[in-house]
């Protein structure tokens, strides 16, 4: 029996892949409107030592990725869904924590659009970003949670104008919004806020104001600073924050042979006038009260004219029929998300991770 929630989470995506995979197989250019391709894999690596004077330790890992895109296009509509998911987990062998989450990503957008001049669409826009398991920031002694399922979770709605071109067998798009909705989201579960905060206090005694929702809303700044009846600056704490802004997407497409290229930029600008110093008015509407909590997020930068980035990149070449070899890049530059350095100090900063993998894979 499986009792680790991070194997759990693994098995049960792996599972997933594996009973879709023959659906692959069937033929999907019998309606020549519809067109389906994509990429899964299983990358999967360990290092095993006995008496190795060179020191080291047994380890593994293992990563599940699906990357699968289906487009219609007939009578001058489109309709465009791209998944982007992968779930990776590492052992090492250690008494303290032994299995650790290396990877863990969702990402869900469909376009549906209607060509109103060649290569130009009046497009609608729906993207979701999120995550399958509890993130923990990797410490010795106790890696506390500082994500999860919805916290956050990303959720773009936009209308807009769509460029379409394909050169020399590569897809281009670019996807312009002025009316485009974001929504953040750091939803917990009042179970499973008790749960991990039991889990705090147990491991780390003493601790006892530590609050694992709280921290989410602070994090990714859900939460508002508004009046009482009296005039009084108070914290109005919630789950979701919604901006209106100016939105763009482009991606490129590309398979040449047995290479699969797939690139997507995504910005994102609110027209919210300038935010203000988050610290600063928590204190105002808690006079008195220590700031003993790292700012985690400030909405300083949150204003016209400075976007939010997002870049993905995967790259993939496959042999030997079911031999893959992926190359994965994801870049965010979130305002107002800080991010502490090694020497403590928190700043808004580029985040980039890289993957790559050799495993079992198919491109079609």
């Amino acid at each position: 029996m499986i009792n680790n929630p991070l194997t759990r989470t693994a098995a049960v995506i792996i599972l997933v892949i594996l009973s879709v995979s023959p659906l692959f197989a069937q033929d999907t250019t019998a309606d020549k409107a519809w067109k389906f391709d994509g990429t899964i894999g299983l990358n999967a690596n360990g290092t095993g030592l006995a008496n190795w004077t060179g020191g080291g330790k047994n380890s593994a890992s293992g990563l599940a990725f699906m990357k699968l895109h289906l487009l219609y296009y007939k009578d001058a509509m489109a309709w465009e869904t791209n998944l982007d998911t992968d779930f990776g987990v590492t052992w090492e062998q250690k008494k303290e924590d032994p299995w650790k989450k290396s990877s863990d990503k969702i990402k869900l957008a469909s376009k549906f659009g209607w060509e109103f001049q060649p290569t130009w669409f009046l497009s609608v826009l729906a993207d979701f970003e999120s995550q399958y398991a509890v993130g923990r920031k990797m410490k010795d002694g106790y890696d506390p949670p500082i994500s999860k399922f919805l916290a956050p979770s990303y959720t773009d709605v936009a209308v807009g104008f769509d460029w379409k071109t394909n050169v020399n067998g590569c897809n281009f798009s670019l996807y312009m919004s002025p009316l485009s909705m974001l929504v953040v989201t750091a939803y917990v579960s009042d179970a499973m806020n008790k749960a991990l905060n039991d889990e705090h206090k147990e491991l780390v005694p003493g601790d006892d104001n530590w609050d694992f929702r709280r921290e989410m809303q602070m994090k990714y700044g859900t939460f508002r600073v508004v009046q009482d009846e009296a005039g009084k600056p108070v914290i109005d704490w919630r789950s979701a924050r919604v901006e209106v802004g100016l939105g763009i997407k482009g991606s490129i497409s590309y398979r040449y042979d047995n290479m699969t290229l797939n690139s997507t930029l995504t910005l994102f600008s609110p027209y919210q006038g300038r935010g203000y110093d988050v610290k600063q008015a928590y204190e105002k509407a808690y006079p008195g009260e220590t700031w003993n909590i790292p700012l985690q997020y400030s909405n300083l930068n949150r204003q016209f004219g400075f976007f939010d980035a997002n870049w993905d990149t995967t790259l993939s070449y496959q042999f030997a029929k079911v031999l893959n070899v992926t190359l994965s890049t994801n870049l965010k530059y979130i305002n107002g998300t800080l991010i502490a350095d090694d020497d403590g100090v928190w700043a808004e900063r580029i985040q980039f991770k890289a993957n790559v993998g050799i495993g079992l894979g198919y491109s079609f």
